[in-house]
């Protein structure tokens, strides 16, 4: 289960490694910053015309020149430790050890449907460049499958979770929005994990029912005019969603008609898997997080947990 960080001891392990990896890092020449700041500008400029284009082709178009100039912009040496904080349409999350950092989009489509964009940037000491580009295969691919960058759920995460257990290499739980169709929005729950210095999304560790399988990922439906909490919640620590249901009965199955019934749920870390809890009482604060479609803004650094 979730512990309080300060009095647990794996505390220490991701200390280390932070520490470790910013002290690699800043021995990196920063004096590319400028050089940073100027593909940062031009970025800024290319991603809003992106979005205000208003055929298809033309926002993929310019989604492409916007994905090569962000390449040669990740190519500069020290490139890891810019924030590229201006560039308000993508989310920038980096591990608390420093290890990578995960870069994640979206494209809308005028039929109300969305394709999703990113990379796994990896922390090399020496400041070179190491991506994993993530390729977008949610219409191909079972939402509960375990599968590789090169057939990605897509999604734009917004926050990760840390977990170490029993010293084994630790894994990051990713929370996602992500957008659907003209009628739905989904979020998402992931787990990403590194397999001989490969990226692995999704997990056998979500108990969604008692006595049934394990998931590898949770995926959430529901009504595109609705909002919907799924956050890290440090007072009751676990992970906490609105609870969905249908407005009526009869339309149990069809996601159009998913909303908050007004309680909340959640997923607490129990002997390596995330049980549900049902019920949660929670105080429902607004949050950034609640939604992005719409006004999306950058998503803030990872929030430290330890587990246990």
């Amino acid at each position: 289960m979730f512990k309080d960080f300060k009095t647990h001891l794996l505390i220490g392990f991701f200390l280390c490694c932070a520490f470790n990896k910013l002290n690699a890092q800043h021995t990196i020449k920063l004096d590319n910053k400028p050089a940073l700041d100027l593909y940062q500008d031009s970025l800024k400029v290319l991603s809003e015309a992106t979005f205000a284009a208003t055929e298809d082709n033309d926002r993929v178009e310019k989604n492409a020149l916007f994905i090569k100039k962000f390449i040669n912009a990740l190519k500069i040496n020290g490139s890891f430790n810019y924030g590229f904080d201006s560039l308000k349409r993508i989310s920038i999350i980096k591990s608390t050890d420093n290890a990578f950092r995960i870069i994640t989009w979206f494209l809308p489509n005028n039929d109300g449907t969305y394709r999703y964009y990113g990379t796994i940037q990896m922390g090399i000491a020496n400041g070179g460049l190491k991506l994993f580009p993530l390729t977008d295969h949610t219409n191909f691919e079972d939402q509960n499958a375990i599968t590789t960058n090169k057939s990605w759920f897509g999604s734009r995460y917004y926050e990760m979770i840390p977990v170490l257990v029993n010293g084994k290499q630790p894994y990051y739980i990713l929370l996602g929005w992500k957008g659907n169709t003209a009628k739905t929005t989904k979020k998402v729950i992931d787990v990403l994990s590194f397999e001989k210095g490969e990226p692995i999304f999704g997990k056998n560790i979500f108990e969604t029912q008692k006595n049934a399988a394990l998931k590898n990922r949770v995926v959430f439906e529901y009504n595109k005019q609705n909002t919907m909490t799924l956050k890290v919640d440090q007072n009751v620590n676990m992970i906490v969603f609105d609870h969905l249901a249908p407005y009526d009965p009869k339309m149990v199955g069809n996601f159009e008609y998913y909303g908050s019934d007004l309680s909340f749920d959640g997923y607490r870390l129990t002997w390596g898997k995330l049980a549900l809890v049902e019920d949660v009482e929670l105080k429902n604060d607004p949050s950034p997080n609640d939604e992005f479609y719409g006004k999306p803004v950058k998503a803030s650094t990872v929030v430290t947990k330890s587990y246990h």
